[in-house]
């Protein structure tokens, strides 16, 4: 059974992220057929953000009526909606519509919404649900979390998405000097390789993803509800022995056990599961401030700053620095899980001290998107490999602290976790909101065409 749980656990939290985190990874074939180009990053973030509607109403609910929130009923509303969404965005991501003299694609936005709006709001349900379970299953769930990027993450790679090549064309009156490389009648132009299955095939496989996630939800309940019954069976039996026998009163507690003496985990009056190893952690209000600041700078860098500039991060180094910084980008978040699972660091100062590491890859990688079209290293393989480096070990790094920061509220309280997924959303809000005027209205980041930049050696 506990075999069965932690591959439902699983499951259950690729459902979490794989949406938007497979439309990230498709971007690289979607922005060559929608109006918005490189543009569309910035444009997703903000979007992604607009859906921290859903999970401010839940932390609303929790604050101002606690209890009357039906955490199963929302949890399985979000997943159904997303279930729909990601089915009818393999039909209409290529609808576009004329807004303000301009052509945008309203299909893909609007459809985007919806999918963020369920993304979103399992920050803030999906963890405290799963404090009715016991806390080894928490890393298992965060291991899910990560394979939301990493399954999308690998079915890009065999779609060869956004792959070029430049070839030699002769100059006709439809051309443009744009893509004039040298004086003459011929240039270079970019063409994009057909992918191996279509965009729609892409989504497609999403949607089973989420009926996945639906499915394992539903077990994930029936279980529970067992386990809750079998609970209240038993506390009943040892309430009527108490009342027979002086001495059973004395071996057995008539209350539900809140711990244990030989440090096993226990079970509460709720049918959920209590560490009380992990309990035995007292934190004060500097500490609680400190863990919710970590919270919420390193969302707001993995989720609104830098992925609004990871084109033009890696895309001047080649498709193959872009392609293997997003692939190996997402096989590190489960990687982080799994050492968080086996190297686990509570110490507050550990994470700090990670974080500032993150930071400074990420301080890297924005260096680089600054310098687009003609960042360091461009010519060089030195700068590819620098480049796939520092988006992993950035990812790593701060997933792992997003874990361990996670396993510490999961042993505090449910409240802790539902806030702790508020302040996921609000950092993540508050990156792209910086991110995307600097992106879309002041355009400090520049694109350019692979096949024809003219960069100083």
């Amino acid at each position: 059974m506990a075999l069965v749980l932690h591959l439902l656990a699983c499951v259950f939290g690729t459902g979490a992220w794989v949406a938007i985190n497979g439309l990230w990874v498709e971007l690289p074939l979607i922005v060559n057929d929608l109006p918005e180009g490189w543009y569309l990053p910035s444009y997703l973030t903000i979007i992604i953000q607009m859906a921290n509607i859903g999970p401010l109403f839940v932390t609303i609910m929790h604050k101002l009526k606690p209890g009357r929130l039906n955490e199963v009923a929302v949890i399985y509303t979000i997943i159904v909606l997303g279930v729909v969404a990601s089915f009818l965005l393999a039909f209409f991501w290529k609808q576009t519509t004329w807004i303000s003299g301009q052509l945008h694609s309203t299909g893909f936005l609007i459809l985007t919404f919806f999918l963020s709006l369920v993304d979103c709001t399992s920050s803030v349900t999906f963890l405290p649900f799963m404090m009715q379970l016991q806390p080894k299953y928490m890393t298992t769930y965060f291991i899910g979390e990560g394979l939301s990027g990493l399954i999308p993450g690998l079915l890009s790679l065999i779609q060869g998405v956004g792959m070029i090549k430049c070839i030699n064309a002769t100059k006709n009156e439809n051309a443009t000097q744009d893509w004039l490389n040298a004086a003459g009648d011929h240039y270079i132009e970019t063409q994009y390789l057909q992918a191996n299955f279509s965009v729609q095939v892409f989504f497609f496989l999403l949607t089973i993803m989420m009926v996945f996630c639906l499915v394992a939800f539903f077990f994930l309940t029936r279980l529970l509800q067992k386990e809750v019954s079998n609970t209240a069976l038993l506390q009943s039996m040892v309430t009527l022995n108490s009342h027979s026998t002086t001495d059973l009163n004395q071996s057995y507690n008539t209350g539900p056990p809140e711990t244990s003496k030989n440090g096993e985990d226990t079970i509460n009056s709720t049918g959920s599961f209590s560490d009380p190893v992990t309990n035995t952690g007292i934190y004060s209000y500097g500490h609680y401030a400190l863990i919710y600041f970590l919270t919420g700078w390193v969302n707001a860098l993995t989720n609104g700053v830098l992925p609004s500039i990871q084109t033009y991060s890696c895309m001047p180094y080649g498709n193959l620095a872009y392609h293997l910084s997003a692939a190996l980008g997402s096989m590190a978040n489960p990687l982080a899980c799994l050492i968080a699972m086996f190297l686990p660091c509570r110490s507050l100062v550990c994470l700090v001290l990670l974080s500032v590491i993150g930071t400074g890859f990420a301080g890297y990688n924005m260096m680089t998107a600054i310098m687009s079209p003609c960042p360091i290293l461009q010519s060089s393989n030195w700068g590819v490999a620098l480049t796939v480096i520092s988006w992993v070990l950035f990812i790593g790094a701060l997933s792992y602290v997003k874990v361990m920061i996670g396993v510490i509220l999961r042993s505090q309280s449910h409240s802790s976790l539902v806030w702790c997924g508020a302040v996921v959303q609000f950092g993540s809000m508050i990156g792209a909101l910086v991110m995307f005027p600097l992106v879309n209205v002041y355009g400090y980041f520049k694109s350019a065409d692979l096949c024809n930049m003219n960069c100083p050696s």
